[in-house]
């Protein structure tokens, strides 16, 4: 299948699957999201592919976030609604591939973009990267699971931190909260990412499917933290702060919030 967003190439067992939208930082659309989940069904079905990396294209950006100006006027079903779709086709899809699934995050991971790399199995940062989930300086939270995913990779108290205070990590500050399981410079960034997609390779499928089902298993519990993400998420889309938030973003100035 030909995508419009991505671009896909096969290195040995190693599907590398690129998003293809560098003069929006690789945001994610609705079309994106859709093209990724066939992409990774796609993978997943082909018993040559046994392992997936995703990044972004070009060197500035491996997802800055999700496309503000598609979801801006919603409401408050449509935004629970949003994130709801959001883990079933991708998030919640791609956390549960049989398939190992590693992100190679060069550059900016922002919202959507981080909570995408936190649903693969593994994470390979640039040098150069820098992560944060900002959605409460547009007056909403992190609804694509966000809220759940930090926490168990980094701990309450950072997850914490760093959803209340739209604060950022540097790749070395990811790297020492446990966020990425490698740091290395960018011009090696898909060669590092590659070799470790290739280990895998010569290791039984069948034994890693099950690992990473038997992993999976002990986080199923989550289901209910997402539900009750999505609601909250779908909440703040009925308040003035997040139209003060998105509207601010939009205009490129900076937001007033008044907590109503």
């Amino acid at each position: 299948m030909s995508f419009q967003f991505l671009l896909l190439e096969n290195i040995g067992a190693t599907r590398i699957i690129t998003i293809n939208r560098p003069d929006q930082m690789n945001a994610l659309n609705k079309a994106t999201i859709e093209e990724l989940h066939t992409a990774f069904a796609e993978a997943e079905d082909e018993d040559n592919v046994r392992a997936i990396v995703l990044t972004g294209a070009g060197e500035k950006a491996f997802v800055a976030g999700a496309d503000i100006k598609e979801f801006a006027s919603f409401s408050v079903e449509q935004g629970q609604e949003l994130s709801l779709l959001g883990h079933e086709q991708l998030f919640n899809f791609v956390e549960r591939l049989n398939t190992p699934v590693i992100a190679a995050m060069n550059g900016y991971a922002f919202g959507g973009g981080l909570e995408l790399a936190m649903s693969c199995h593994m994470r390979v940062a640039s040098s150069n990267a820098v992560m944060g989930l900002p959605e409460v300086s547009l007056g909403v939270i992190p609804g694509y699971g966000g809220t759940q995913r930090l926490p168990r990779l980094v701990g309450r108290g950072k997850a914490t931190e760093l959803i209340v205070t739209a604060g950022r990590l540097s790749a070395a500050d990811a790297l020492q909260w446990g966020l990425v399981n490698h740091v290395v410079e960018l011009e090696a960034l898909m060669q590092f990412t590659t070799d470790l997609a290739g280990k895998i390779e010569k290791l039984s499928p069948s034994a890693i499917s099950s690992a990473l089902r038997a992993v999976q298993a002990g986080f199923d519990s989550e289901s209910v933290g997402l539900k009750a993400e999505a609601e909250e998420f779908g909440k703040c889309f009925g308040t003035e702060d997040f139209k003060e938030g998105t509207t601010a973003f939009m205009e490129k100035r900076k937001p007033t919030f008044t907590g109503k």
